[in-house]
């Protein structure tokens, strides 16, 4: 989010993209679509409008607040997606994190509750550029398809989630993605129980798949935005060709990681993907359908 967009959020944007929902207004670019009866989807796409309605603005309002870390310092009017933001990082204390982190999950999470309150849906999704809400009930499951390079946005995979699986957001981070990364994974890809946990997580593990190596460039972050929460903190602005070993070293760090979190209940699971190879962490793995098995995402640590 820049400090022009702060300043004057544009009217916001809404029209259809065959038959999903699409809204935008600023740096936020929803996709929605909803699963039902025609008159259930026809009422979920207007609370969707009405929920994106004023959401930027209520968040530029308080953008300082949400660029540095979260203490006692809180705006009695925060906005709910603020709120939403605050509880998500306040479950990774004891990681460095701004509210930011969590964003682009909050956002898609606020929309998303907005659909869960028209009965007669089936199923809906909140696509905040790759950061995902959703929610499935017994009579429709979804499909998301699941990227192993930020950069490509391929679609590499595919997961399936029921209404047993207990996954409310996904959302996925790399180096080369839209926010700055300490770490050198290609994409990362988190499941928990809503968008906003998932996206802090999805950025706090991409920061820890990491290992030292000539091949990898990184610049302060204050340095390419002076207006970054990550100020000095070295970012990773380019990765060259790394050996196995390399290799093995960021997925390792990255897995244990995951592997914490999950047995802790932070998150569900987790896919972690570096040039070529990768891991599935938590005990949705059996739900990922590789389009080729013998691509990253293979069920197997390395």
């Amino acid at each position: 989010m820049t400090a022009a967009a702060a300043a004057a959020p544009p009217a916001h944007h809404v029209a259809r993209l065959g038959e999903r929902l699409h809204l935008q207004e600023g740096p936020i670019d929803l996709v929605v679509d909803a699963f039902g009866p025609a008159s259930a989807r026809t009422r979920a796409f207007g609370r969707a409008d009405a929920a994106f309605d004023g959401l930027l603005a209520g968040l530029a309002r308080h953008l300082a607040v949400l660029r540095r870390p979260v203490d006692d310092r809180w705006p009695a009017d925060a906005s709910p997606t603020a709120l939403r933001m605050r509880r998500a990082v306040a479950s990774f204390g004891d990681h460095f994190v701004t509210p930011m982190a969590a964003v682009a999950g909050a956002v898609a999470d606020t929309v998303s509750a907005a659909l869960r309150e028209v009965d007669g849906l089936d199923a809906a999704y909140v696509n905040n550029r790759g950061d995902i809400a959703l929610f499935v009930t017994p009579r429709r499951p979804l499909e998301i398809g699941v990227v192993t390079a930020v950069r490509e946005a391929g679609i590499e995979a595919g997961l399936h989630v029921d209404a047993a699986s207990g996954v409310g957001g996904i959302a996925t981070s790399g180096w080369d993605g839209r926010s700055f990364s300490l770490g050198i994974a290609d994409a990362v890809t988190v499941l928990a129980a809503d968008a906003a946990t998932a996206d802090v997580a999805a950025t706090l593990l991409a920061n820890a798949v990491d290992t030292d190596d000539p091949a990898v460039s990184r610049t302060p972050a204050h340095d390419l935005d002076p207006d970054s929460d990550l100020g000095s903190r070295p970012v990773t602005t380019a990765v060259g060709p790394l050996a196995p070993a390399a290799v093995d070293a960021a997925l390792g760090a990255g897995r244990r990681l995951a592997e914490d979190w999950v047995r802790e209940g932070r998150i569900l699971g987790a896919l972690i993907a570096v040039q070529g190879r990768g891991v599935v962490c938590g005990d949705h793995a059996h739900a990922v359908r590789a389009a080729d098995r013998g691509h990253a995402l293979a069920e197997a640590h390395p």
